[in-house]
């Protein structure tokens, strides 16, 4: 997996645990990318700053603050970076809390380190860092369009900034159009893993997507109750 280019994809590690970082470099290395650490909040932003990653493994927890703040940096010089969250918390509010601030995935620790870049691939995938160039479609349904190589999307002609995870959702949503798609179903083909159940995840990303597609407009993403969500052009 690389950048359409050949370059290889940078990924930042951070945890507070050298051992682990160390591990997961290595690992993340074999795969012929190119791989940087840090320990804390502060080794964090600056390496972001220089090394610019295409993708971050944050943990959430670091001996100078929390992985947020590292998160705010982030998404304040690079909105595109994709961040998967390291975190010992298993609870559903933690969880949240994590994907709400911006962040695209998370594993909850002790993981497998197959697991770690099997997820890593998937966010990758989502973000466009790997599609091959000459596969460009475009995605129309009423006056909403999807360029699918330049990743780029309009409603009425007006451009809608998506995070990598709200495009792949919305990209699946516009070449089901008309159809009901479970959560499940949602879970499977955007998420591309088995995401423990957590169908709470995917009404927290169709209400960011509801935000910037429907909101002061017709509405397109609608609920069909006890069944899942569907797309459908808005009345004339």
């Amino acid at each position: 997996m690389a950048h359409p280019d050949g370059t290889p994809v940078r990924v930042l590690v951070v945890d507070d645990e050298p051992d682990l970082a160390e591990v997961l470099a290595g690992v993340l290395g074999y795969e012929g990318w190119q791989v940087r650490t840090a320990g804390d909040v502060a080794t964090a932003v600056a390496e972001a700053r220089s090394f610019r990653p295409d993708a971050v493994v944050l943990d959430v927890m670091l001996p100078d603050g929390d992985g947020l703040a590292v998160l705010r940096e982030l998404r304040a010089g690079q909105p595109d970076v994709c961040v998967l969250f390291l975190t010992a918390r298993d609870s559903v509010e933690d969880r949240i809390a994590g994907i709400t601030a911006g962040g695209d995935d998370y594993v909850t620790k002790p993981f497998s380190l197959e697991e770690v870049l099997a997820r890593l691939r998937g966010l990758l995938r989502r973000a466009g860092m790997t599609r091959a160039r000459g596969d460009a479609a475009v995605l129309t349904v009423g006056d909403l369009v999807m360029d699918e190589d330049a990743r780029e999307v309009t409603r009425g002609g007006e451009v809608v900034e998506l995070s990598p995870t709200e495009f792949e959702l919305l990209r699946y949503l516009m070449r089901n159009p008309r159809r009901v798609l479970s959560k499940t179903q949602i879970l499977d083909h955007v998420w591309s893993y088995d995401f423990g159940g957590q169908a709470h995840v995917v009404e927290l990303y169709i209400s960011y997507l509801r935000r910037k597609i429907d909101a002061g407009r017709e509405p397109m993403i609608h609920t069909v109750r006890g069944a899942g969500y569907l797309l459908k052009a808005a009345p004339w």
